[in-house]
């Protein structure tokens, strides 16, 4: 915490008081919670996922309602029966999955339920001013308020949802995981607001899973572990290795380091992959055994190349290459690029990852269903079950049920989810967008352990993150975009976070940099 940050002031009355809170769904998910919030603090929630911390954030925020326990807001009973219940009281939420409309405008989602209207038309004008204004202050000056929704990444999204929540007057704010598809500057941005938000006062609830982050925004952390509080501590003096401790019981990151394995032959070479201004004339070979990075700032085409591979958007040219074939693939959706030996893991899992509503077993059999199929239609549920089964026990899926609808499970979990589909599907090539967003330590580094196990195999990972650091532990390369082109490919030991930042921000200086060869074929 920056010696310019004030400590809280632990003599006044809090501004939200809990005692006793507890939840239940299949089991206990939230145990006698008893903590005090003060006016002008920033009080983090750590924990594993599953541990509650979206639970307890979402009884603040009258989007879920407790089963026991009270809440006093400003010294009066506090028990919102809704969302918008909590927002009348100055209690506002940004959470961790997306909640914007995607076939509204920006700035409609920005302004939903309070549009500025006149015998009830809406005042268009009024509207697009006032949304300028919210997306300065988050630096999304340059976006248009009358774009749609769905046109923005993550990252925007992300921003946007922000946007939104500071936009109204609040006395309590709750942030789930906000920096996790932001970019450095848009983090230090946030953290901006944030200190001028505590400065006039506002009680800041902030979950994250980043120690580091924590401990220079926040006053205290308070750490969950099964749903039950287990320790309350001042944010400067909690280690990383207590931190874990504490949420865990042992520290996984000793037990995950980068090995140095046989580099195989070629598995998929992009040449010349174009779409839009989003990936402009990107070229790449990934190996058999090896890890692959993609670095690079939010909004620089990461996300965007990864889906051209494949086939979720088509590209306006270029031309792909598997297993060292020299005749071009053609793959032209993601079911051609599944049976041509691709695999994907989606960087907003909910949205395009899984299906919430069907079971744990259905998400974990889904890419090779027909394997289970009897006369070409037919389930053997037996078989699918026992498949389904044994993947859950080899990535450590913890569920009550494989039957349990998978939108029960915290983000890691349905993380895992994803990972075992394409472990029991076996492709060759294996695509990652931002494989560890939003999840804890204790989840994250089993991630880590899967993508050796399976670089180990002999498969092909190409994995994008915002997370230098992660990139830098598992890669074996790491290539870097900026503004749409891929600018520099290092090898382990060449780069620095340093390097990495520099080669990212190449384009964006205004700075030339030789662009890759490679043909300008149609991808078929």
């Amino acid at each position: 915490m920056p010696e310019s940050t004030p400590e809280p002031n632990t003599t006044l009355d809090p501004v939200l008081r809990l005692r006793g809170v507890g939840k239940t769904y299949a089991a206990p998910v939230l145990q006698d919670v008893s903590l005090d919030l003060l006016s002008g603090e920033v009080h983090a929630l750590m924990g594993a996922n599953g541990a509650g911390k979206s639970t307890l954030s979402k009884i603040i925020s009258g989007i879920v309602r407790p089963d026991s326990g009270s809440m006093e807001l400003s010294g009066e009973p506090y028990r919102p029966a809704s969302k918008s219940g909590a927002e009348r009281r100055g209690v506002q939420i940004v959470q961790q999955e997306l909640t914007l409309i995607p076939t509204l405008s920006v700035g409609e989602n920005l302004y939903l339920n309070r549009l500025p209207a006149t015998l009830g038309l809406v005042r268009f004008g009024a509207l697009r001013d006032s949304a300028e204004q919210a997306l300065k202050a988050v630096g999304l000056d340059g976006l248009d308020p009358e774009s749609p929704t769905h046109h923005l990444g993550v990252g925007e999204q992300q921003l946007v949802e922000i946007a939104r929540a500071l936009s109204r007057p609040c006395r309590v704010l709750i942030l789930d995981e906000p920096t996790a598809a932001l970019s450095a500057p848009q983090v230090e941005l946030l953290f901006h607001h944030i200190e001028r938000l505590r400065r006039m006062g506002v009680a800041i609830v902030y979950v994250s899973h980043r120690l580091e982050e924590l401990r220079r925004i926040s006053d205290r952390i308070t750490v969950l572990r099964d749903g039950r509080l287990v320790a309350t501590r001042p944010a400067a003096s909690l280690s990383i290795d207590e931190a874990v401790r504490l949420m865990v019981g042992t520290n996984p990151a000793k037990q995950v380091q980068h090995r140095a394995r046989p580099i195989g032959g070629e598995v998929l070479r992009v040449e010349g992959l174009t779409r839009g201004e989003r990936v402009r004339d990107v070229s790449l070979t990934l190996h058999r055994g090896e890890v692959l990075g993609i670095s690079g700032l939010v909004g620089s085409g990461r996300t965007e190349l990864l889906r051209a591979i494949f086939g979720a958007d088509r590209p306006d040219s270029g031309r792909l290459f598997l297993r060292g074939s020299k005749k071009p693939a053609r793959i032209g959706s993601p079911r051609r690029a599944t049976r041509a030996g691709l695999g994907m893991v989606p960087e907003d899992r909910k949205a395009t990852g899984l299906l919430l509503s069907l079971p744990v077993r259905t998400n974990l059999s889904l890419a090779c269903m027909r394997r289970f199929l009897a006369a070409g239609f037919w389930v053997r549920a037996r078989r699918e079950a026992e498949a389904s089964g044994a993947m859950a026990g080899r990535v450590q899926l913890r569920c009550h049920s494989l039957e349990q609808p998978v939108s029960t499970l915290s983000g890691g979990n349905q993380q895992k989810v994803l990972m075992g589909r394409w472990l029991l599907r076996d492709p060759d090539v294996i695509l990652l967008d931002e494989p560890t967003r939003g999840i804890d330590v204790s989840a994250k580094f089993a991630i880590y352990q899967l993508v050796e196990e399976l670089a180990s195999a002999g498969k092909g990972i190409l994995v994008v993150s915002s997370e230098v650091e992660e990139l830098m532990l598992i890669c074996d390369r790491i290539a870097v975009m900026s503004a749409g082109r891929l600018v520099r490919t290092f090898e382990r030991g060449e780069w620095t976070e340093e390097s990495l930042l520099a080669a990212a921000f190449e384009h964006y200086a205004g700075a030339s940099a030789e662009r890759p060869g490679g043909a300008s074929d149609e991808v078929e």
